[in-house]
């Protein structure tokens, strides 16, 4: 895997690199532990602020984790970590530190705790802005505080969950169980 070099990003300019919704690795940080979780569900809601919505189930270490310190960091992987994404969403947080089961560079975000995965193309840092609907849909509404985006390339290609377990990746699709 490559680690792409970021720079500081406009935050209004980072929905571009979020619809229509592409796979990504939301990471938190709470009581001295990291976590990823793989999250295909979101949604654009609002911008500026650059406000994503993002489901995160109750059960989840991850739920746990965002709920209590409030702040993520929504995280853009490429296809080259098609796979890693399906395995990091098949195992819990709760039993393994994902970053280095899974040989992940955890680097220091600039606003937030939670850590920014250096080989993911882009990354924003976010903050709990509504959590009003938490409690009955597991629904966060997180705003993008800072974004961090690599030059190059100018649009990344990025796989996109279906039901039933099919990608997308550049009208290809991967079937993973």
């Amino acid at each position: 895997m490559i680690r792409p070099e970021k720079h500081d990003y406009p935050v209004d300019k980072a929905l571009q690199f979020l619809e229509p919704g592409p796979v990504m690795l939301l990471t938190s940080h709470y009581e001295g532990k990291s976590n990823i979780i793989t999250l295909g569900w979101h949604s654009i809601l609002a911008f500026p602020p650059s406000l994503v919505g993002c489901k995160i189930e109750a059960r989840t270490h991850s739920f746990q984790m965002v709920l209590g310190s409030r702040e993520c960091v929504i995280n853009l992987p490429g296809p080259d970590m098609f796979d890693l994404a399906t395995e990091i969403g098949n195992c819990s947080g709760a039993n393994i530190d994902k970053f280095d089961h899974f040989g992940l560079t955890a680097k220091k975000a600039d606003l937030v705790s939670a850590p920014l995965i250096d080989e993911c193309h882009a990354c924003f840092e976010c903050r709990i802005h509504d959590d009003s609907m938490v409690e009955h849909y597991n629904y966060f509404i997180f705003e993008i505080i800072k974004a961090h985006v690599a030059d190059e390339p100018n649009s990344p290609s990025t796989f996109h969950c279906t039901p039933d377990g099919e990608y997308v990746l550049s009208d290809e699709f991967l079937r993973r169980k």
